[in-house]
């Protein structure tokens, strides 16, 4: 099994993309595809078919995947940022 630089409820910041900069916690990681889904980023709909849970069916917002490469650890990531002398909301700009 593959080790990867994050683990599930760590807290994490987006480097690129459309997300770039937010902020959450690591909901889950797939060791397989190396994607992570974090909290409140990437928010896709997704059409829930009729059943006994959704009798209408209905439209649900959940999180989408990111690629790995694309998250750091906040801690390194505001420890950098004060390294170069930005504060981190600077440094994803």
């Amino acid at each position: 099994m593959r080790s990867f630089h994050v683990k599930k409820n760590d807290e994490v910041v987006v480097l690129a993309g459309a997300e770039r900069g937010k902020r959450g916690k690591v909901i889950a990681v797939d060791g397989k595809s190396q994607r992570v889904i974090v909290e409140g980023v990437r928010m896709i709909k997704k059409h829930m078919r009729k059943s006994q849970q959704y009798p209408n069916g209905q439209i649900v917002e959940r999180e989408g995947t990111i690629h790995l490469s694309n998250v750091a650890l906040a801690e390194k990531h505001d420890a950098r940022a004060a390294k170069r002398g930005g504060t981190p909301a600077e440094a994803t700009k």
